[in-house]
């Protein structure tokens, strides 16, 4: 099978990760080893951002998001990809290593600008409110319905409201997302 190539820099959280995307994917990895990002790491992707494109692609989890905002707000114009949660169990484990290729290229294919770098749109808390997107019993499972058809990844109210504006997204879309 040949490889799918991809030019950039893809951010993962582990040994397992990278091996993983080894068997698909050519492209240049790094690892952070965990959710501390050593400064080390830090510093050589505020180096290679200069040159290279960089991508975040963690679990979906706690550790996950800690890595993906430390990561962001240390350096201006990463991408970040987001593999759904429900795609990638197993075994009672929660990671990108445990999805499968397909939902790693589809995560590649609906990459958002990380970060306070993101461009910003018009949509605002009050409009997520009045749409239940927060404040309602139900908010939570209407954001991951629409995150899902956007490939936002599990979001809470904030983070919802920063990548829908990041990706432009209407009020008009989400309100006939809301329906």
């Amino acid at each position: 099978m040949k490889k799918a190539v991809i030019d950039a820099i893809l951010v993962v959280e582990g040994k397992t990760d990278s091996d993983f995307i080894g068997t698909f994917l050519d492209c240049d990895v790094v690892t952070t080893n965990g959710s501390a990002v050593p400064r080390e790491t830090i510093d050589f992707l505020k180096e290679a951002a200069s040159r290279r494109k960089i991508i975040v692609l963690t679990d979906p989890d706690y550790p996950g998001t800690r890595i993906r905002n430390i990561i962001a707000r240390e350096i201006p114009g990463v991408l970040e990809a987001f593999v759904p949660k429900e795609k990638c169990i197993k075994g009672g484990k929660v990671g990108v290593a445990e999805s499968d290729p397909e939902t790693v290229m589809d995560a590649l294919a609906h990459l958002l600008p990380g970060g306070s770098e993101a461009p910003r749109g018009a949509i605002t808390v009050s409009d997520l409110t009045s749409l239940g997107l927060i404040g309602s019993p139900d908010s939570s499972a209407l954001r991951e319905k629409i995150a899902r058809k956007f490939h936002l990844g599990h979001t809470n109210g904030k983070s919802f409201l920063r990548r829908i504006n990041a990706l432009g997204i209407t009020l008009k879309e989400l309100e006939d997302e809301c329906r």
